[in-house]
């Protein structure tokens, strides 16, 4: 992080008009802290360019820049965030540290810039990395009470393993130090490895893993080990390497928390089992498997009844009798959620315990469907089901859940 911030102030956007290009780029990106976006994409073409914001997981066009000024706004981004403005060959990675000041109150944002050659010129992508919208209390992320109990009871344990999994920006970062902040108390030592470190969290010791200088998740683990910590956060399992010291770790008295890259929980332990882990050291140390996906939650200001056809809703999942009597709803479009009939996401989940049964059936070397049939008679909730059910509860669409879910 920069020890130094740019500061962006409202009131002075007015007064820069000699300095048109660092106007854009602070309007830029104060307007993507104002509408809640989580990454600015400044893209260069052959005879245009553009700037998209992500909101709520979908891109949408928000400016065309002349050609002329490609060169311009590129070289500002890259002088806030402190890159080599003449090296533009090869992708460059920084962090802007901003502070907004808006309405009287500064509060501070960060950007995760990334700088990558194209075909047209460098394309920039910001990761907006905003404290104030980071959930840190676990009951607000959108799991369903059994299951919110499950994953609470399993990072209390005194050791073992709870994985993450999903894909990118499926919200696994938030719900990882949501579980962290739980276990931050002054009797207990918290290491993280991170890459990148996203947000700062008082209290906890978290190192950045740099690939380049020899400092892997896995040399950094083999050095947690020695800080005698209590609870140790994983940014990412991507390798066998990893994964054999991560086990170890939770086999030997030490709370994992941790990542992995696949569709479901079931699937999470054929992943870890290809990767080279015994499937006994896996049924020792996993206690839960948690995977999760982000759905755009219904726009409050201009919410409405839905009618869906009952085969529709029953072919999505739904009984009969309950898609009958369900009175889904959507977001007709209004200026608060700029048309959209969305503002916000909420999470769902699908959070696999290792119970007896599981444990069995994997020594076993039982497949993934297998695992899923059994847990799901044990109990556990499908991503489709827990959709399923922010769709009864009114706070998202069946289209959201279906493009998130596979049946």
């Amino acid at each position: 992080m920069l020890s130094d911030a740019h500061e962006i102030d409202t009131a002075r956007l007015e007064q820069q008009a000699d300095a048109p290009i660092i106007r854009l780029v602070s309007a830029v990106l104060l307007t993507a802290i104002q509408r809640g976006a989580s990454d600015i994409h400044v893209e260069p073409y052959e005879h245009d360019m553009r700037v998209r914001f992500r909101i709520d997981g979908v891109l949408h066009p928000v400016m065309a820049p002349a050609l002329k000024y490609r060169d311009a706004i590129t070289s500002r981004l890259k002088i806030m965030a402190r890159l080599d403005i003449a090296e533009r060959r090869l992708p460059q990675d920084g962090r802007i540290k901003a502070r907004i000041k808006e309405k009287g109150r500064t509060r501070e944002v960060d950007f995760r810039v990334s700088c990558l050659p194209t075909l047209f010129g460098e394309k920039v992508v910001l990761r907006l990395l905003d404290r104030d919208t980071l959930r840190l209390d676990m009951t607000r992320l959108g799991l369903e009470p059994a299951a919110l109990a499950k994953f609470a009871a399993a990072i209390r344990r005194p050791w073992g393993m709870v994985l993450v999994t999903g894909p990118t920006g499926s919200g696994k970062t938030s719900t990882l130090y949501s579980a962290i902040s739980q276990l931050n108390q002054p009797g207990v030592n918290i290491v993280t490895a991170e890459d990148p470190v996203e947000f700062n969290l008082q209290g906890i010791n978290q190192l950045q893993v740099r690939d380049q200088i020899g400092l892997t998740f896995a040399s950094a683990l083999r050095s947690f080990l020695r800080q005698d910590p209590n609870v140790i956060l994983v940014g990412e399992i991507r390798d066998g390497e990893t994964a054999a010291v991560a086990v170890k770790a939770a086999l030997t008295g030490h709370v994992v928390l941790s990542t992995v890259h696949t569709g479901d929980a079931p699937g999470t332990v054929n992943r870890l089992v290809n990767m080279g882990v015994e499937p006994f050291l896996l049924a020792s140390s996993v206690n839960l498997i948690c995977a999760q996906r982000l759905v755009r939650r219904v726009c409050d200001d201009c919410r409405e009844p839905q009618p869906l056809p009952v085969e529709l809703l029953v072919e999505a999942g739904f009984e009969r009798d309950e898609a009958a009597a369900l009175g889904p709803v959507h977001g007709r479009g209004c200026d608060q959620c700029a048309g959209t009939g969305y503002k916000g996401r909420v999470g769902i989940f699908e959070v696999m315990e290792m119970t007896e049964g599981v444990r069995q059936l994997l020594l076993q070397g039982a497949s993934t469907i297998d695992l899923r049939r059994l847990a799901i008679r044990e109990g556990m909730t499908t991503l489709r089901q827990s959709g399923l059910n922010k769709v009864r509860d009114g706070e998202t669409t069946l289209d959201e859940v279906v493009r998130e879910t596979a049946d």
